[in-house]
């Protein structure tokens, strides 16, 4: 049908009408995203350029130096060493296998190592390196390089590692470092970022551990720029972090090597302090190992062989070790009672070898009793009895006060793991631990330092240093930090009459300069380092009424572990006191004979330049102790290495 003018005309105008309707929606749909494209590409900018730089930017930590340690004269006892090392990266090196293959045969790997290697690396994701071999020798490292084009995807860098210079020496003290552990992060409340850097080490036990944070340093940064999948294309900027402060301690290497050298096979320890400041000169604990085993992964075959040594080499038993003191407690019994008034220093007590109460009969170690005694005989030839007697008057109670009062029973705050308490028992304290009251025959134990009194040589140490020095001295075990002194705490004065620790000082005197002192062998004769002291022997099991009728056994003729342990304690020089020593050799036996000879020496040491002169020894001893010097297998002082001694 053929359509009019008309009706072309009006179909135009409504064609128009639509035409400028969608028109102007489309403009002012283009107004919009105008508008929007400004929003988000003017006023918007910085923010979505902060989210674009963040998705392209990865900051990474860089590990810092870790701090070193010294000794008190500024001898490198923990450093940081460099460790050559080699990685891989599966994207790289295309067949990894093959390329690992290759590497094991230009540096040294068993086949076991290999196998687990290529396990570890097809395991990760391609990007990821793997660490392939560390403390490689510098001729192997040079070879990885020399191979690179052979060796697609193998990269060797070099980091750093801690090296423990004088390793048994200072395992003890200073400890060492290992992986962070799940258990170590669960113990810090806001783990430090640096932690979760895979592999990353930290102080495991001794200072390492307790000044973790001193030595640890500031992290620093890099920014790095990744791809999509997390992968490194380039480094972009870097802010190097803050090393750790160095740690100067108040130990000597030199005569820390030397109380090693001269426990020797013995499980033994021995604690000297410097009774003017508190400062730890020596803290020597037998056996020891080598921490440098723990940094670099101990084996199961090594760390089992520490595990079964009955001489516990892992034991800090300078200040973990817990022993009954012996007659090296006798000093303590002695001045509570002089302190309480039911002794003057003339009181004297008859020892007919024993004394009874109730049903049982306590014995003195002289079997035929030592007569009449006064306190400074009772010291110098250990008379038991006379303890007995007085401890009963004074009071377990009272004993225990000044048994506190001189260091024992307490824990000293030394950056070392597993610092003992000890126990110095009252009878509050078996009430509350054994539910049972206390009774008379453990006071007469604990006055001659058995039954439930515990010690270790650290506490032995201060006791005597405090008993020397008549002050509170504390012990201390870090001397600088960054080569700045840290301050020494005053010691106040014992609350105790000075002429009661006089009287206690003779008789330490006579344990070691008297005719009849039970440490006589051990005296020194220059008169500028004459020593005093006490010499103590502590049961480790029951001796029968039988045995005793019988005779007591011996204890060369028991087996090691039931044999008694050896103790002394001593200071020197007597008129102007310097040094304080305690030593405990377990399961040694007598302490005049084990524990006292080893004090002397390494007293002796601490207060020389060198090894100890041979005319502090009484002249018919000179030529076996000059034997027994020659063969210590000491370290060079300027190398730090211990030679091999050779049979002649």
């Amino acid at each position: 049908m053929k359509r009019t003018a008309r009706d072309v005309e009006e179909s135009n105008r409504s064609l128009n009408r639509r035409t400028m309707m969608l028109g102007g929606a489309m403009a002012a749909m283009v107004a919009v995203l105008g508008v929007r494209m400004r929003y988000l590409q003017v006023d918007q900018a910085d923010e979505f350029k902060l989210l674009a730089e963040e998705n392209r930017i990865s900051i990474r930590l860089i590990p810092p130096d870790r701090g070193l340690i010294r000794d008190r004269n500024g001898k490198l006892i923990a450093d940081n060493e460099q460790n050559y090392r080699v990685v891989i990266t599966r994207e790289a090196a295309g067949d990894a296998d093959l390329v690992l293959r290759r590497l094991a045969s230009i540096i040294p790997m068993t086949p076991e190592e290999l196998e687990r290697i290529i396990e570890e690396v097809n395991a990760l994701r391609a990007f990821v390196p793997v660490t392939v071999a560390e403390r490689l020798s510098w001729e192997d490292f040079s070879k990885v390089a020399l191979n690179a084009p052979a060796l697609p995807g193998v990269t060797p860098e070099v980091g750093l590692s801690r090296q423990y210079l004088l390793d048994t020496d200072f395992a003890h003290v200073v400890g060492y470092v290992g992986p962070v552990s799940d258990k170590d992060l669960e113990a810090l409340a806001k783990p430090d970022p640096l932690l979760s850097i895979p592999k990353f080490q930290i102080g495991k036990i001794g200072v390492e551990k307790w000044m973790e944070d001193t030595l640890r340093g500031q992290a620093g940064t890099k920014r790095i720029e990744v791809n999509s999948a997390g992968r490194v294309m380039r480094e972009l900027e870097r802010q190097e972090g803050e090393a750790g402060l160095d740690i100067r301690l108040t130990i000597d290497a030199e005569v820390q090597n030397f109380a090693m050298a001269r426990l020797g096979e013995e499980s033994a320890a021995v604690v000297v302090m410097d009774v003017t400041n508190g400062d730890i000169i020596c803290c020597a604990s037998a056996p020891s190992f080598d921490p440098n085993l723990f940094v670099r992964g101990i084996s199961h075959a090594d760390y089992n062989i520490l595990m079964e040594d009955d001489h516990r080499p892992l034991a800090n038993k300078t200040v973990s070790g817990a022993y009954p003191p012996g007659s090296t407690f006798k000093m303590v019994t002695a001045l509570a009672a002089l302190e309480a008034g039911v002794i003057t220093p003339e009181t004297r007590v008859r020892c007919p070898g024993y004394i009874e109460y109730g049903d049982r009969r306590f014995h003195c170690w002289k079997r035929g009793g030592h007569g009449t005694v006064s306190l400074q005989r009772s010291l110098s030839e250990s008379c038991d009895v006379f303890y007995y007697d007085i401890a009963q008057k004074v009071g377990i109670d009272k004993i225990a006060e000044m048994g506190r009062k001189l260091g024992l029973g307490q824990r000293f705050d030394i950056p070392m793991s597993a610092v003992t308490d000890g126990i110095m028992p009252n009878k509050q304290w078996k009430l509350e631990r054994h539910k049972e009251d206390w009774r008379i025959g453990d006071t007469i134990n604990a006055s001659i330092g058995q039954g439930y009194v515990l010690t270790s040589p650290l506490q032995l140490a201060v006791m005597t240093a405090r008993i020397a020095s008549g002050r509170a001295i504390a012990p201390r075990l870090v001397r600088m930090i960054n080569d700045k002194d840290l301050p020494v705490p005053d010691a106040a004065a014992l609350d105790i009459p000075a002429e009661y620790l006089a009287g206690v000082r003779q008789g330490m005197h006579e344990v070691i300069n008297g005719e009849q002192g039970t440490a006589k062998s051990s005296r020194i004769v220059d008169p500028t380092m004459v020593m005093a002291g006490k010499t103590g022997t502590s049961q480790v099991r029951n001796i029968s009424a039988s045995e005793r009728e019988s005779g007591v056994i011996g204890n060369d003729q028991l087996p090691w572990n039931r044999r008694d342990h050896a103790l002394f304690v001593g200071y020197a020089p007597y008129d102007n006191p310097r040094y304080a020593v305690a030593v405990v050799v377990e399961h040694g036996g007598g302490g005049s004979t084990a524990a006292a000879p080893i004090g002397r020496d390494v007293i002796l040491r601490a207060m020389s330049d060198g090894l100890p002169s041979l005319d502090a020894y009484p002249a018919s001893q000179r030529g076996r102790i000059e034997s027994m010097l020659n063969e210590l297998p000491l370290r060079d002082p300027v190398t730090g290495i211990t030679p091999v001694k050779t049979e002649t």
